[in-house]
């Protein structure tokens, strides 16, 4: 599939999308994309110079390279870091590279829309090895033959410049619509929930299982997937398990789903233990690629099977929060739930007994939703610049 332009079609649908009568009021735009998913683009030209990579491809060719330059433990000695994804295009694209400029998925996208190539924020950059605590690119990565493909950086909601006249005239928006620096998916989702003070953490329960704690400590550790991300003075750190609703799907209908969670009692422990995976490989809280789905054995009772998925989904999300406290991050106090699985309400209270929290659904659960509070905080920024 042609992912470049599936995005860039889909963008384009949604900017046709808003109602004509709101186009004229629109003050700025904001887009969050995936962390990790990577386009090389050709500044000349302004043409991609190989297919993208997407956020959950390895590259296990570039890590040993990557781990030589690195410092231990970073972010970037992943598989799928965007770093890695850089390597293994710069050592296996055979044409000169003198203008390729790499961005990532929300910075493609913007750059479609103000027209300045080679933008992004701290959120995006942070897998390619941006140091959001020196606000800038570290000596060790600045000094590598590839370096030039780096992208600026700024504050996620930053005004970058204003629509293209082009876009802008063809889809109805105002001269003065501003684009504004972007962010990852999940920073987008949990700036949705508004969760505004150390201990608050956000669960996404979507395809995947992916928990954000905001924190007044940074904490990194490659070896269990752990990462932080810089949320203005505090850090929001987190990990991403393999684990979520991609298992459930593949093994209930949405139908389902509803009728047997009605049937369960949450407050009853499970006696079933599993490690719910689609495929081997696990992330978060445990980073290991050979980690075995364990499914069974599965009791007559679709009720109590389901019970048990759940909860051991929740075990997991309970060893996440855990290995984030051991690690030296701000103790968890309330967790905030976004994604699908934040509609059944007995997953969630059975997240409580298993967690030892308090858990509730957040009051806006689209990730839309924080991209447009950037957009609004580089509104107002330039509204009081100006």
């Amino acid at each position: 599939m042609d992912w470049i332009q599936s995005w860039k079609d889909t963008l384009f649908l949604l900017l046709d999308d808003v109602p004509v009568s709101l186009r004229e009021v629109v003050a700025s735009i904001a887009i969050d994309g995936t962390s990790a998913t990577t386009i090389i683009i050709d500044s000349r030209s302004e043409e991609p110079l190989s297919r993208a990579f997407l956020y959950n491809e390895s590259c296990p060719d570039a890590l040993p390279l990557v781990k030589s330059i690195a410092p231990a433990k970073h972010t970037v000695c992943s598989g799928s870091s965007t770093l890695c994804k850089l390597v293994s295009w710069w050592n296996s694209y055979p044409s000169s590279k003198e203008s390729a400029v790499l961005l990532h998925q929300a910075d493609w996208l913007l750059w479609l829309l103000h027209g300045k190539l080679g933008v992004s924020d701290y959120n995006n950059a942070l897998k390619v090895g941006y140091d959001p605590e020196m606000d800038s690119y570290p000596p060790w990565l600045l000094s590598q033959p590839y370096s030039h493909l780096l992208p600026s950086v700024q504050d996620p909601g930053t005004k970058i410049g204003y629509m293209k006249e082009d876009i802008r005239t063809q889809f109805g928006y105002p001269k003065d619509c501003l684009i504004c620096t972007g962010t990852t998916d999940s920073i987008a989702a949990f700036l949705a929930a508004r969760a505004t003070q150390p201990g608050k953490a956000v669960t996404s329960l979507g395809s995947t299982l992916a928990i954000k704690l905001l924190s007044s400590r940074r904490v990194e550790d490659a070896r269990f997937g752990v990462y932080s991300h810089r949320l203005d003075d505090k850090w929001l750190v987190g990990g991403a398990s393999n684990t979520g609703g991609a298992v459930l799907r593949h093994l209930f209908t949405d139908e389902q789903l509803e009728k047997l969670s009605e049937q369960i009692n949450p407050f009853e422990t499970s006696p079933l233990d599993y490690y719910p995976l689609q495929a081997v490989g696990e992330r978060f809280p445990v980073a290991d690629p050979k980690m075995e789905p364990r499914l069974h054995p599965r009791p007559e009772s679709d009720v109590e099977y389901l019970h048990g998925i759940l909860e051991s989904i929740a075990r997991i999300e309970a060893k996440g929060y855990k290995l984030l406290k051991d690690l030296g991050a701000t103790p968890v106090e309330e967790v905030i739930t976004s994604g699908g699985g934040s509609k059944n309400q007995k997953w969630i209270k059975i997240r409580e007994r298993v967690l030892g929290l308090p858990v509730c659904k957040a009051d806006q659960t689209e990730a839309a939703y924080g991209a447009a509070l950037l957009a609004m905080k580089g509104a107002c920024e330039n509204a009081t610049s100006d």
